[in-house]
């Protein structure tokens, strides 16, 4: 396993966890009671320590975090600026929705890790408790109002089309990302993309959201 592929990977991962504080500790003001509003900032004080590790980790590889984390700055804060949630229920679709696919894309990546880094990588990916509690978020704000399914069924589905156009964006600037998704010698991105939007059409169906 190339060592640039490792940093790569953990560079990209890195860079995620710290916009993703970012970005939930802004939500978090959307929260309609301080109920949510403190569930959401827990999900972001999550994400920096998980920033944290990643970044020791990559001290420890001889890396500045900031080097490795460079090249993803532009893909991925372009995918949070082109899907600003408007409300509490945009916030948690998002959630519950984005960043589980977002996940997934780097799963399939770390699989092909040596131990520790691939450990690592897997146990900073978000918590069930978050997705779980976002799903519920979005199940009441549908029981509430039916009408809303229609408007966060479309959100979703502007939110896996953006994040799929940026994994695309990066594993093809990235060399070493894509060699890290080859099986058996080659890159399946269309056997890729369909896992993904697979795992996707089954969330949308348990948070009661149409594909």
């Amino acid at each position: 396993m190339s060592a640039f592929a490792v940093v790569d990977l953990l560079g990209l991962v890195a860079f995620g966890e710290l916009l993703a504080f970012e970005r939930m500790a802004g939500d978090a003001r959307l929260a309609p009671d301080l109920r949510r509003r403190a569930a959401l900032n827990e999900m972001a004080a999550a994400e920096i320590a998980n920033y944290r590790r990643l970044a020791d980790r990559l001290t420890e590889l001889g890396v500045p975090p900031e080097d490795a984390m460079a090249p993803y700055v532009e893909p991925v804060q372009a995918y949070h600026d082109s899907t600003e949630p408007r409300d509490w229920a945009e916030v948690v679709t998002k959630a519950y929705v984005g960043d589980a696919i977002t996940d997934d894309f780097v799963r399939e990546i770390a699989d092909a890790l040596a131990e520790p880094d691939r450990a690592l990588v897997l146990d900073v990916l978000h918590d069930l408790r978050y997705a779980d509690f976002a799903a519920a978020e979005i199940r009441m704000a549908v029981a509430d109002d039916p009408r809303v399914a229609g408007r966060l069924s479309m959100w979703a589905r502007r939110l896996v089309g953006e994040a799929l156009s940026q994994a695309g964006r990066v594993a093809a600037e990235r060399a070493t990302l894509t060699a890290l998704i080859a099986r058996d010698g080659r890159v399946d991105v269309p056997g890729l993309f369909g896992r993904l939007t697979a795992a996707h059409t089954a969330r949308m169906t348990a948070a009661g959201l149409n594909n």
